[in-house]
């Protein structure tokens, strides 16, 4: 099977969030199960070309590319992806993609992406490369599929080829003024109240690949099911309610060669769920370079988080009174909303026994609190998919969670399953979004903690559970096979 996988983003050359791991992963994962993968995504400035051994396509050439009435001088560069044989293709366009960042609010925003889109359509014919699906990733991929079906339909190349879109975040829906429709040239028809790319007076980027896919996804099965309803919809649930019986879930994979506490490189002890002793070395080692005093029977909490609402940080600062009096500690790692950091900073000035905080990034850290905490705390407003849980749960560090989203997916509570008769839980998880239901839980898993026979069942629990990009992978191919019987 050939796939064509674009996206605004893969690991490691363009980094923003999730989306770049999965596109930086999955594709390994396919290669794998005999797939023919080959990755498009913009040439970014940022790009070292040296490092990752981009070498330019004399035989492609120059593709002169219209957007906005003005024709682009476009390349194609070419790479290997990291450990693998998948090929990437860099669609070069410096006047769009030579900025500061990977997404920009200027004006133009909108054409950066309409020129993704034609730029790699045009760069399949130069290629004569036919997939058999073309798996389009996020808003910035969504005029795609109508490019094809629409200003493409001409080259009867694609007649054959399968589209799905996976929503990654429904929150981010690429939204812009009716002037988009000049910009990329799309038939009037295409904007009128309740129309394949109109929403609330929009051109909506990410409406048009909902539509014009054959299969559309998401990345859990609960954020699935969430996404049809008003209150996660982001004003995308009557839309996604059309198309609810070709809409799926897939919880993204982890890669296990970087999150694995057995051969991570980035902690000073490595243990298993065989020998955990290797874990409670690297509290002490985290809490002593912390300047926090080490106890084992006092509880660590982890968090490494983007500090916003949506991860949860406004009902966690309404806790706060009342968290900070458990006897736990703290190792808090993340950036975000200035009112928050300031919060956290404000933690652990006022509680330097308890708390130890950084604001910012710093990936070793990050791998150090999920290996040294005891606990990690995740109370997410909505997550569609989440990776820290998932982390934590290889790392033997029971997660605390929200229950919606990917976290519902895969945190199992404790109590919960114990009521059913069943000791697999992984975790502690709460339905309500309050301050209150955040605490409660927080106090619950730390009762169970002094529990150490039924703690370490529940570590045990986490560390056997399998979220590699293998299990992910089959499930991808089964939609694509299902898209591909759709468009025939």
């Amino acid at each position: 099977m050939k796939i064509a996988f674009i996206s605004s983003e893969v690991e490691p050359y363009a980094k923003t969030g999730g989306l770049a791991d999965v596109a930086g992963s999955l594709p390994i994962a396919l290669e794998k199960l005999d797939c023919e993968v080959k990755i498009f995504m913009p040439k970014y400035f940022q790009i070292d070309e040296n490092k990752y051994g981009l070498h330019y396509r004399w035989d492609i050439g120059e593709m002169l590319i219209r957007v906005a009435g003005h024709t682009r001088s476009v390349h194609l560069h070419q790479a290997t992806l990291p450990n693998s044989n998948v090929q990437v293709n860099f669609i070069d366009c410096p006047h769009y993609y030579h900025r500061g960042h990977i997404y920009t609010n200027d004006p133009d925003e909108d054409e950066r992406f309409i020129l993704l889109c034609k730029g790699v359509i045009e760069t399949l014919q130069r290629m004569k490369w036919v997939p058999d699906v073309i798996h389009c990733n996020d808003w910035q991929t969504g005029l795609f599929p109508l490019f094809v079906k629409d200003k493409y339909s001409g080259d009867r190349m694609f007649d054959d080829t399968a589209f799905l879109f996976t929503m990654h975040n429904i929150g981010y829906q690429g939204r812009f003024s009716k002037d988009t429709m000049f910009k990329a040239e799309l038939k009037g028809d295409y904007f009128y109240p309740g129309s394949s790319v109109e929403l609330e007076g929009t051109v909506c980027f990410m409406k048009a690949g909902i539509l014009f896919s054959e299969i559309i996804s998401t990345v859990s099965k609960t954020y699935a099911h969430e996404i049809l309803t008003p209150e996660y919809g982001a004003g995308m649930n009557n839309v996604l309610l059309t198309r609810k019986n070709d809409l799926y879930g897939i919880i993204n994979g982890v890669d296990y060669s970087v999150w694995n506490p057995e051969d991570d490189k980035l902690i000073p002890f490595r243990y298993s769920n065989h020998y955990l002793t290797g874990k409670l070395k690297n509290k002490k080692f985290l809490l002593e370079h912390a300047n926090l005093p080490f106890d084992e029977n006092v509880p660590l909490i982890g968090i490494v988080s983007r500090m916003v609402t949506q991860k949860g940080f406004d009902i966690f600062a309404d806790a706060l009174g009342n968290l900070v009096d458990l006897p736990a500690q703290w190792a808090i790692l993340g950036s975000g909303e200035d009112r928050f950091e300031d919060l956290i900073l404000s933690m652990a000035h006022h509680l330097p026994g308890k708390v130890f905080a950084y604001i910012g990034y710093n990936n070793e850290l990050a791998h150090l609190i999920e290996t040294a905490s005891d606990m990690f705390l995740m109370p997410s407003k909505y997550e569609p998919c989440g990776l820290n849980q998932i982390y934590s749960l290889k790392y033997g560090t029971v997660p605390i969670v929200r229950k919606t989203g990917g976290l519902a997916d895969t945190v199992q509570d404790w109590h919960e399953y114990l009521s059913y008769g069943k000791e697999t839980g992984t975790g502690f998880s709460f339905n309500d979004y309050s301050s209150y239901a955040l605490y409660t839980t927080v106090e619950r898993a730390l009762r169970t903690f002094y529990d150490k026979e039924t703690w370490k069942k529940i570590q045990r629990n986490g560390m056997a559970k399998d979220y590699s990009w293998d299990n992910s992978a089959k499930e991808y191919v089964v939609l694509y096979k299902k898209a591909i019987d759709k468009r025939r």
